[in-house]
């Protein structure tokens, strides 16, 4: 039992250490959401939010350089699962700001959270110890 609780709140921490990043960004991207307001492609938005992404990952790696899940198939099964919490998590969050009539931004879709937190999560797998 005591196994199963610690596999828990390693993917946990992993999770949360990405939807930190992921709203600190995205708050910063709301601050300036103004001067963003003519229509972006899809294809570039994607790019820039995987771009983002990876730089969030090698800040993380400053920050917390060890991997918070030391089992070598939990971290590789942390590449698919934490992106996929995340991009829901935030997904909610921007369905919150649309009730509360807020503009939205591309990191509020589960499509561009999902990337970002994949991009995060693939530098973190890769050079995390």
């Amino acid at each position: 039992m005591e196994f199963i609780f610690e596999i828990a709140l390693q993917f946990l921490g992993e999770m949360l250490l990405q939807v930190i990043f992921e709203f600190l960004l995205e708050q910063g991207i709301h601050s300036f959401a103004d001067g963003l307001k003519r229509p972006k492609s899809a294809v570039l938005s994607t790019i820039g939010v995987v771009l983002w992404g990876a730089i969030a990952g090698g800040i993380s790696l400053l920050i917390l350089p060890r991997s918070l899940i030391s089992n070598t198939v939990f971290r590789a099964s942390n590449l698919l699962l934490t992106p996929l919490a995340v991009g829901g998590v935030m997904m909610l969050i921007g369905r919150q700001r649309s009730k509360k009539g807020k503009e939205l931004v591309r990191l509020d879709r589960f499509g561009y959270a999902f990337a970002f937190a994949f991009a995060m999560a693939i530098v973190r797998y890769i050079w995390a110890k």
